[in-house]
């Protein structure tokens, strides 16, 4: 009984802070909610029309305006989670050094906020799509719902592997926004993968957010999957990343207090 209250109460303190971090994170701008929506937009709309023309119909980019709009939005929902989840702990060092408070519960809350924003960005996307009357099948967008927990079992095992690493070293912050830069422009977003030789194109897909990313686009636009052995391959290192996160996170977690 005791354990069922632990686990409520830890549910609403997560509730709580998404909620709290939600509103604080535009807090003050002029168009508030808005910039949630707009910014990856406003990306969408220069490089759309810079290569909407370059990647045109019979190079593997059929509704391109789609395509890079799903790339777009996933990836700005990995780069934005991993960078919450990294900082989570020092952005709540009150919370760490004042009062005790799990510190799983303070990174899990701050994924979930990007989370959010996600969800409110997907409600774009089924706009655009029903702007070009496309309407994917039932399939590819149950597996395309399957994809985006699978990025957030990704992201959730890169905040507990990091967290409290970069407590004692801030530098990680600065080597990983260079490294999602580069991510950016190594995965699949703006030019479909089929354009690239076939020995970089199995490069590309053993990173999570370059496979997430093709077979995204893939499967909601060309009703396309990948193998049954390729997915459960991916499935079962992403939960093996995440059991790796957790267990580093706990050897490193001690005396974190201390040292924020």
């Amino acid at each position: 009984m005791r354990m069922e209250k632990s686990h409520e109460n830890y549910k609403e303190l997560i509730w709580m802070l998404v909620k709290t971090d939600f509103k604080l994170r535009y807090q003050g701008s002029f168009l508030g909610y808005i910039w949630a929506i707009l910014s990856p937009l406003l990306t969408f709309a220069v490089l759309n029309f810079v290569f909407s023309s370059v990647f045109a119909r019979g190079n593997g980019a059929e509704y391109y305006p789609l395509q890079l709009l799903i790339g777009i939005m996933t990836f700005t929902f990995f780069s934005d989670g991993t960078r919450a989840g990294l900082g989570s702990l020092v952005a709540k060092s009150r919370l760490v050094t004042k009062i005790y408070v799990p510190r799983w519960v303070l990174i899990f809350a701050s994924t979930m906020n990007t989370g959010m924003l996600f969800l409110m960005n997907l409600i774009v996307l089924v706009i655009f799509f029903i702007f070009y009357r496309f309407l994917p099948s039932l399939e590819a967008i149950l597996f395309f719902v399957l994809l985006v927990v699978l990025m957030y079992v990704v992201i959730l095992g890169f905040s507990f592997l990091t967290a409290a690493f970069y407590v004692r070293f801030r530098d990680l912050s600065m080597i990983w926004a260079v490294i999602v830069r580069a991510l950016f422009y190594a995965t699949p977003i703006i030019y479909p993968i089929q354009v690239m030789p076939e020995y970089i194109q199995k490069v590309i897909l053993l990173s999570p957010i370059g496979f997430i990313v093709h077979f995204s686009k893939e499967s909601l636009i060309n009703n396309h999957f990948p193998e049954i052995w390729q997915f459960m391959l991916f499935v079962v290192a992403s939960f093996a990343f995440l059991f790796i996160g957790i267990f580093i996170h706990k050897k490193t977690i001690k005396k974190i207090a201390e040292n924020i």
